[in-house]
């Protein structure tokens, strides 16, 4: 198995406009590529742009999601890899024949989908359907999976991924700076960003902050950690929708460890070496060989009613 380079990029998309927001892409992904990039990993629907559907009507989205993999957005992404050479992942909305609305991850290369994943957990909308497997799939021999945001706060979801032998889990998200349970958590004033160069000192601040990236710390590394994978985490930056989002899209390693992490407030990408030895190296790697499903497989498979809370969506208008 050889060495790949993965880069994940933080950008700000526009909401709804695909043409902007393919564009960025593209621009993003020949540079990865001209500096040696195999795979470039971008947010979740960073085609479509994602906060403002929660306030569409269900054939409004209906109207902005493609079928995958016949849609518009599939065609120009496989023009971008096939220009470039790399491997893009990208988010949208999808549809089916049958009218259903499904929030999608895609892998597109050179001659075409490579894979695509439906958010198993997915909130913005009641229309849509969650999906119902896990993805898997090969990137130049390497095993890959892919869970969408929310899907990685459920632990047993990226246990089963690595199970299923994912070595690579990209983990696109639109998170961070929204309200919660949790202290410390809320909004960052969006009128910070209108002059984003002056303010970009209490910007780091808020978005380094608890309602930021200190809550991601406290989970996303373990979720690399335990499991013995990398994690390719991926995240707007700027405003989506009429939400402030701080971007930190960064590539953690099978030991937990930040290998690149995007830190400017500005469209960029960081890029990191994914080599063989670190999986079986991990902790992550034999405390799953240790285990004993025996003992809890009745437990973690019971029956119980899922509920999903979440706190800074607010009633259609």
């Amino acid at each position: 198995m050889k060495n790949i380079r993965i880069s994940t990029a933080q950008f700000e998309n526009r909401s709804g406009d695909k043409e902007y927001n393919l564009s960025v892409i593209e621009s993003l992904s020949e540079k990865a590529a001209s500096q040696g990039s195999d795979v470039i990993a971008f947010h979740e629907c960073s085609v479509t742009g994602y906060t403002f559907a929660r306030d569409l009507t269900r054939e409004q989205l209906l109207a902005i999601s493609e079928l995958i993999p016949e849609g518009e957005s599939i065609s120009k992404l496989q023009k971008i890899a096939a220009k470039n050479n790399i491997f893009v992942l990208a988010g949208l909305f999808e549809k089916d024949n049958e009218g259903r609305i499904f929030k999608a991850y895609v892998c597109v290369g050179k001659n075409g989908l490579v894979a695509r994943h439906r958010k198993l957990h997915p909130f913005i909308h009641e229309a849509l359907t969650p999906g119902n497997s896990y993805t898997i799939f090969s990137l130049a021999d390497w095993k890959c999976g892919i869970l969408i945001c929310y899907d990685n706060n459920v632990v047993e979801n990226v246990r089963a991924t690595a199970l299923l032998g994912a070595q690579v889990i990209f983990m696109p998200h639109v998170t961070m700076c929204t309200p919660s349970p949790r202290p410390g958590s809320g909004f960052v004033d969006p009128e910070l960003w209108k002059n984003k160069m002056e303010n970009a000192a209490l910007l780091r601040s808020e978005f380094d902050g608890p309602k930021g990236r200190e809550w991601l710390m406290t989970w996303l590394p373990s979720r690399a950690h335990d499991n013995g994978i990398y994690a390719v985490f991926s995240n707007p930056i700027g405003m989506d929708g009429d939400q402030l989002k701080n971007g930190c899209s960064m590539i953690i390693d099978p030991f937990g460890r930040i290998m690149a992490e995007c830190r400017s407030l500005d469209n960029e990408f960081v890029t990191a070496k994914i080599t063989p030895e670190k999986p079986e190296q991990s902790g992550g790697y034999r405390y799953t060989m240790a285990r004993r499903p025996e003992l809890y497989r009745d437990i973690i498979g019971r029956d119980h009613t899922s509920v999903q809370k979440v706190a800074w969506m607010r009633e259609k208008k």
